[in-house]
């Protein structure tokens, strides 16, 4: 079995190591991302990609600095329009314009494993903390996850995302746990890519 694990930056990447595992760097954003998933997919053609990075918890969540948490559900969340009212979606929009715009993009293959770790919803944005976006019922915000969803299912790719969350999503506050959350996510993505190697097939 072919498993490549993607991190957006060298920092998430730092602890983890796997003999049966490919790993590589996509960098921050969803458009470096959306660039190096499709190159990898190409390239590898493995049989399961993972996004494994951390990511900022909202206030409302359950979850807290520590946690790791798989993902099951992406927005993209800052693409739309400023309007009188606030900012609103594209998917959201009426606009006499002949295009598809996609609010949520979830992962059909979480069911394979969604007994390791809690499930979570999230946000992906180019512009962390953005004080505009909807932040109802979902947990978590990061920078490439959307993308990812994105490029993996137009190319029919299984894959996860794993998140270890460092922060609270709060303006100026700088107080982040990045070394532990690091490590958790390390050990949790450890355990992940074991499983699957042991429980599923090509």
């Amino acid at each position: 079995m072919k498993i490549v694990v993607i991190f957006p930056t060298k920092t998430e990447a730092q602890f983890f190591s796997h003999p049966n595992v490919i790993t590589a760097i996509c960098g921050v954003g969803l458009s470096s991302t959306a660039y190096t998933v499709g190159k990898l997919i190409a390239q590898h053609k493995p049989d399961w990609v993972i996004m494994a990075g951390i990511a900022g918890v909202y206030a409302q969540s359950i979850f807290k600095v520590g946690d790791v948490v798989l993902v099951e559900r992406e927005c993209e969340s800052d693409l739309g329009f400023f309007t009188p009212g606030g900012f609103t979606h594209l998917a959201d929009l009426n606009i006499a314009m002949d295009f598809t715009a996609t609010k949520w993009w979830a992962c059909p293959y979480i069911g394979e494993v969604k007994e390791l770790f809690p499930l979570a919803t999230s946000n992906s944005m180019n512009a962390a903390m953005a004080p505009f976006i909807h932040t109802d019922n979902v947990d978590i915000e990061n920078m490439e996850g959307a993308a990812f969803f994105q490029v993996c299912l137009s190319e029919q790719q299984k894959f996860l995302e794993i998140r270890s969350i460092s922060n609270v999503v709060k303006i100026g506050d700088d107080d982040w746990d990045m070394d532990g959350s690091i490590r958790a996510l390390t050990g949790a993505l450890g355990r992940l890519v074991d499983y699957l190697l042991a429980n599923t097939t090509n």
